[in-house]
């Protein structure tokens, strides 16, 4: 699989649900595991973007671990797993976003000195309303918002395409690892 096709694909698992009987089969830290798979074998020094971008989403891993064991309940109930809870959802719902930023950002780098100037243009707009939507969404979340369904309804349509032209721009030769 293509390292930008793996970055799609967990952006897939780490945004969309198919749940049964109230488990998500997506799991998220598949998600992000994925996506810091395909930005680790596009990275080719230390300070490249896909570095940063590479650390985020290993930190998303960890986050995403965290909110699983969190919600199915295997830490128990008591005020410090409260606390902990509230501090790892706000990590999550900060962390996502600025995941996609730093990917997305490492991509259109990578593409636009390629000449794919409209591609990285069009990656760059929809990767400015994932996080504005994004972020929105996560206020809605806390209840700062009063539009949260029509949010959530434009910021997953954001999501759907910027995964489509990532897709799409799997097949440049320009993010072919080295």
């Amino acid at each position: 699989m293509r390292p930008v096709t793996k970055i799609a694909t967990g952006f897939v698992f780490a945004f969309g649900a198919l749940r049964l009987n109230g488990f998500d089969l997506l799991l998220d830290p598949v998600g992000w595991g994925l996506c810091a798979s395909g930005l680790f074998r596009l990275r080719r020094s230390g300070d490249d973007p896909f570095a940063a971008a590479w650390v985020s989403a290993a930190a998303m891993i960890c986050v995403s671990f965290a909110i699983l064991a969190l919600s199915s309940g295997m830490l128990g109930y008591d005020r410090t797993v409260s606390y902990f809870a509230q501090v790892i959802s706000v990590a999550g719902t900060a962390g996502a976003p600025l995941t996609v930023w730093l990917a997305v950002e490492a991509v259109i780098r990578r593409i636009r000195p390629g000449g794919e100037t409209a591609t990285a243009d069009l990656l760059d707009v929809l990767r400015w309303a994932v996080a504005g939507l994004g972020a929105l969404a996560g206020l809605a979340q806390y209840g700062y918002v009063g539009l949260e369904t029509a949010v959530g309804v434009v910021w997953f349509a954001a999501v759907i395409s910027l995964i489509i032209v990532l897709y799409r721009s799997a097949r440049l030769r320009c993010l072919f690892p080295m």
